[in-house]
């Protein structure tokens, strides 16, 4: 995936056990035996069923004008003692192609806004009322890309939208399996699983027709404690939306106030 959405066990416990030192009299195993034959790199581990489930939930969302979708997010963080804590999240988006968006994120410690009308995006913040507006490109697609690219601003779900596409490739899974049927809430999915660098995810799939992104699970396998971010997601397909949802205007109080790019100057993100 472009991005991925993640945000420590006993020492022991962690390391496997060829790291583990052994006994002084321990009798040592006798080095391999030369080989002239050249060592072989490790082969990607691929069920084509299950790069074909991405690419087809990549185009089928792709195909939706409009729709809403709730998120609900589980997040570890792993302390330095190995302790590891969860923290709960929320998104909902709001999307009416080609050029509209909006985008509520709330957790226990911030609350974020955006607001997309096709000619500008506004970031907003509901507990201090700051906010900041920018001029944007044509259609959500460029825009969520210019986002992300100048400012760091990575829109959630974003990536399962570009799967079976060039910003998607599937040369970066190396190891991917249908697990089996799986229930997720009252609907029927297909559970999915996949290996990329540092990263194991898995995701169920709503079966039939809709093939709908029903539930995530990213695992962190290259940091300490393999920390794992999980989201529950529920679709509305038929939203009815006016222009006055994409709009953003100030409350009462609202303090305007610049958008630093990532090198720190300010501009609009065409």
């Amino acid at each position: 995936m472009r991005a991925v959405p993640i945000r420590l066990l006993c020492a022991a416990a962690c390391l496997p056990l060829a790291c583990l030192a052994a006994p002084q009299n321990a009798p040592q195993n006798p080095p391999p035996a030369p080989t002239d034959q050249p060592a072989q790199a490790a082969q990607p581990d691929i069920e084509p069923e299950a790069i074909s489930a991405l690419s087809a939930m990549g185009a089928y969302l792709r195909t939706l004008p409009s729709f809403e979708v709730l998120g609900r997010a589980t997040t570890e963080t792993v302390m330095d003692d190995g302790m590891k804590l969860q923290f709960d999240s929320t998104a909902n988006l709001k999307v009416r192609r080609p050029d509209r968006l909006q985008v509520d994120i709330a957790n226990d410690r911030k609350q974020r806004q955006i607001f997309y009308d096709g000619k500008s995006v506004t970031v907003y913040g509901p507990r201090l009322k700051y906010y900041a507006t920018v001029a944007a490109p044509p259609t959500l697609r460029e825009t969520v890309d210019a986002l992300g690219a100048k400012y760091g601003i990575e829109l959630p779900l974003a990536d399962l939208f570009y799967w079976g596409t060039e910003q998607a490739p599937v040369s970066d899974i190396r190891a991917a399996h249908y697990i089996g049927p799986a229930t997720v809430g009252s609907l029927k999915a297909d559970h999915y699983a996949y290996r990329q660098e540092g990263v194991d995810w898995q995701v169920w799939i709503q079966a039939g027709k809709t093939p709908l992104p029903l539930k995530l699970a990213v695992t962190a396998i290259a940091q300490p404690g393999e920390p794992t971010h999980t989201a529950w997601l529920r679709w509305n397909l038929a939203p009815r939306f006016s222009d006055a949802t994409f709009s953003f205007r100030p409350p009462s109080g609202a303090m305007k106030i610049a958008l630093q790019t990532a090198d720190g100057k300010v501009a609009s993100i065409k």
